[in-house]
């Protein structure tokens, strides 16, 4: 999938869907809090985030798998809390 782009996008795809949380986040709750136009796009990046680190373990060229797995290992709980806490702010502090 991202084989097409040069390496510092590979590597820096996933902050840059984590970034996008935080504005996503900050636009909802500012515009129309609890929204489901602005809730889907803050549940789906999660898992777009794993995805990404996923193809970057799986695609070598860009940096070693070691480092790329310890790169996801530190990422993903990172990106999980700001998921969190963003689903949370959209959605006007009620999980649900």
């Amino acid at each position: 999938m991202l084989k097409w782009y040069p390496n510092q996008v590979r590597i820096g795809a996933a902050p840059i869907v984590t970034i996008m949380m935080v504005f996503i986040a900050i636009l909802g709750r500012t515009i129309w809090p609890g929204s489901p136009l602005f809730m889907w796009p803050l549940y789906a990046a999660l898992p777009l985030v794993a995805l990404l680190h996923i193809l970057l373990v799986l695609d070598d060229s860009s940096m070693s798998r070691l480092d790329s797995m310890f790169y996801a290992l530190v990422h993903i709980p990172l990106a999980f809390v700001v998921w969190t806490f963003s689903i949370l702010f959209a959605n006007g502090s009620n999980v649900f």
